[in-house]
């Protein structure tokens, strides 16, 4: 009997310690269910930004409007060229020797022509002859007509000649133009950017140009050509400032101007964006063709203002706290008004505030009881609503 009175008392101290461990939970200190942040006052810079590459402001892709072989090549790689200055040469024998062809069909065209203009004269005589005869019956009326007809198809004949003479003055001045085009000027002042033939090479203009040369016209003024995603297009204006980075000079910071919004869209995998076109001086040669460009833009910028992190405008609250937002506040759909939780002595309270720019991390409060160093609601710990015997106090607008 004394065992079983030892075992009772044992079960009774197992069960008052486990109920002092696991039955009792101790209440929280005020505020301990809520994330925070903290409004602050400083400035806000709204910023756009997008990867662009560099490129000259005018590029010119020199190609030949003739096959043949390279003969020559008097430009390479970042050769300085001039206007009008000669950088290749194709091999000019073949077109040659079809200039010579050309010119001796126009020789034996001209000849044609005279041949056929003597023929014509003759035949006009002989009709002429015929007329005169017939009124004295010395010809027939039969031979008066075949004479009539043999003049006319002299006259043809003349007008026939002459267009082939035509054709042939025609085809001997493109064997000269072609003549000409063996010979590779550049067509800007400009630096030599590309080569891309040797001399040997054989190329081949039945389709199209072959390119010889990509010639920029002055790597002093480049631009920077950037996506900019279809959300951020309308922040854009022309004469914006806009800084970038490329990764061979990552500490320097370089800086041009919006020249142009292309209203052409970019479409990749559903994504739609715009080319705008940035200005660059570069008067140290440092930016190339090419390199990448981390481009930034600051669209609107404002100083000493209050502003609030963007968590806490992200808050959204639980059916319990939902309950205590007066109806005024729920009707207020402007789309520059928002809501934001301020922690006060431990309690929620719902605060309307219209809201202006943000860099994306803060945001800048135009207006509304939102005071700098006060603790925003960003989340509620382990999914509770608010303290026990604490309902959210409201502050006016």
């Amino acid at each position: 009997m004394k065992r079983v009175w030892i075992g009772i008392a044992v079960l009774a101290v197992v069960g008052v310690g486990a109920w002092l461990v696991f039955g009792r939970t101790a209440a929280p200190a005020p505020g301990s269910q809520y994330e925070t942040v903290e409004a602050s006052k400083g400035p806000v810079l709204a910023r756009v930004t997008a990867t662009g590459a560099l490129a000259a402001t005018v590029t010119v892709v020199v190609g030949t409007q003739v096959s043949g072989r390279v003969q020559e090549l008097l430009a390479d790689f970042n050769s300085p060229v001039k206007k009008g200055q000669v950088v290749a040469r194709i091999d000019p024998q073949m077109i040659q020797g079809d200039l010579e062809q050309k010119r001796a069909n126009l020789l034996a065209a001209q000849a044609n022509v005279v041949r056929a203009k003597v023929t014509a004269e003759d035949a006009a005589r002989q009709f002429e002859r015929a007329k005169a005869l017939l009124p004295k019956k010395f010809v027939s009326e039969a031979d008066v007509d075949t004479a009539r007809a043999n003049a006319d198809a002299t006259k043809a004949a003349v007008q026939s000649a002459q267009a082939t003479l035509a054709q042939a003055r025609a085809s001997m001045k493109q064997a000269e133009v072609n003549l000409a085009y063996t010979t590779i000027v550049s067509p800007i002042d400009g630096v030599v950017i590309s080569r891309n033939v040797d001399v040997g090479q054989t190329v081949a203009a039945a389709f199209q140009a072959p390119t010889l040369f990509t010639i920029a016209e002055d790597l002093r003024k480049m631009q920077v050509h950037c996506n900019v995603s279809e959300a951020d297009v309308g922040k854009l204006k022309p004469e914006m400032t806009a800084t970038f980075t490329v990764d061979a000079w990552p500490t320097q910071r370089f800086s041009g101007t919006i020249h142009e919004v292309r209203f052409a869209p970019q479409t990749l995998q559903n994504v739609v964006t715009y080319d705008a076109v940035i200005d660059v001086d570069n008067p140290e040669l440092k930016l190339k063709p090419g390199m990448t460009a981390s481009v930034t833009v600051v669209v609107a910028e404002r100083q000493d203002v209050a502003r609030v992190p963007n968590a806490a405008l992200r808050f959204r609250p639980s059916a319990d706290l939902q309950k205590q937002i007066p109806a005024a506040m729920k009707s207020d759909t402007a789309p520059d008004r928002r809501m934001v939780w301020v922690l006060r002595e431990g309690t929620p309270e719902p605060v309307t505030v219209r809201v202006g720019i943000t860099d994306g991390t803060l945001t800048e409060v135009v207006e509304g009881a939102v005071q700098p160093g006060e603790k925003l609601v960003s989340d509620l710990i382990g999914g509770s609503s608010t303290p026990s015997n604490a309902a959210p106090r409201m502050r006016p607008f």
